[in-house]
């Protein structure tokens, strides 16, 4: 075998030994840094801060949609619940998650309880309460980026372990939105607090609802709609592609797709890491003020293509993440 044949047996090699634990960072974070190299040389960013005047209107309109449309499944077949949820309802509820995204970080409203209050709202076709609580934990994502024992975006040991080949990650992929739930409550639970209580009264109220004058076929499509959308989704590449590491000297990838569209943004995860006080609508503009810093970066077109890599590659999976122990400048 020539020379070139033994640097890829040589790089698949590295790649199979880090499967064995994750990537680790002995610095800090990139996007703090950038940042701050950006608003030197481009001070005219902070313009771009602040809320979205029309983040209200538009998640309206999909609260509306959606439960109008589960109320009129309330009598269809379950084939039929299926499809609409898969190819309808889960683009719709996806949205809605990242809306939520969206006002975690208080991009509706310049008050942070009306933001709370919306995200309620954006919650109720979702079927199960978690606004105020992935506020907490995202928040936490964002100023302890991969730190080990706090940032609960990162696989657990125990996931990674068990999920090593195409057929598990499969699984997992399909199963991801309970991983992401039930894993900060078994690694990092934090005791409820009021809002979490009123978000979880709301979301039951409208359950019951729901339930009561349209049946249950009309509340499991909004449930289907949730899950189905998380899932094996075009839409849920969006989890794998922000911070798997498939090139092991970056940590953070934007997508420059056309799902942007129905996503907040979401997909311009670089700058909204750099930038999270920009709303999603106008995250293109920091890489058309300050293009130098995003261009030399890997990003990706395809959400579905980061899914396939992602289950078809033996040398990606939970383990392929960036972690870090905890700075000093952090704590």
């Amino acid at each position: 075998m020539g020379k070139g044949g033994d640097k890829r047996m040589e790089e698949k090699d590295e790649g199979l030994a880090m499967a064995n634990d994750f990537f680790w960072s002995y610095t800090d974070e990139p996007h703090a840094s950038r940042r701050r190299q950006i608003l030197s040389k481009y001070p005219q960013i902070k313009e771009l801060f602040g809320p979205d005047p029309f983040a209200f209107l538009k998640i309206g309109v999909v609260v509306l949609i959606q439960l109008w449309t589960a109320t009129i499944l309330h009598d269809a077949s379950w084939l039929k619940i299926l499809i609409i949820a898969y190819f309808f309802g889960s683009f719709l509820n996806h949205n809605l998650f990242l809306a939520i995204h969206e006002l975690s970080h208080n991009l509706a409203f310049s008050t942070p309880i009306y933001n709370r209050w919306l995200g309620i709202f954006a919650n109720l076709p979702i079927g199960v309460p978690m606004s105020i609580t992935f506020q907490k934990y995202h928040l936490e994502h964002h100023r302890f980026q991969g730190v080990d024992g706090i940032d609960m975006d990162v696989p657990s040991y125990v996931e990674a372990r068990v999920v090593t080949n195409a057929f598990s990650k499969s699984i997992w992929v399909i199963f991801q939105l309970f991983f992401y739930a039930l894993r900060p409550l078994f690694l990092k639970p934090k005791p409820p607090g009021c809002w979490e209580f009123i978000n979880l009264f709301v979301q039951l109220a409208l359950d019951a609802t729901m339930v009561y004058f349209h049946g249950w076929k009309s509340f499991a499509y909004l449930i289907l709609s949730t899950f189905v959308g998380g899932g094996m989704h075009p839409m849920a590449g969006h989890f794998i592609s922000e911070h798997y590491v498939f090139k092991p000297e970056q940590e953070t990838y934007s997508y420059y797709g056309p799902l942007n569209l129905l996503t907040w943004s979401v997909g311009y995860h670089n700058e909204h890491h750099d930038f999270p006080r920009i709303p999603g609508y106008k995250l293109h503009k920091v890489k058309e003020i300050a293009p130098e810093y995003y261009k030399g970066l890997e990003s990706y077109k395809s959400w579905s293509q980061v899914i396939y890599m992602y289950i078809m590659d033996q040398t990606v999976g939970p383990f392929s993440r960036m972690k870090r122990k905890i700075s000093k400048k952090s704590e």
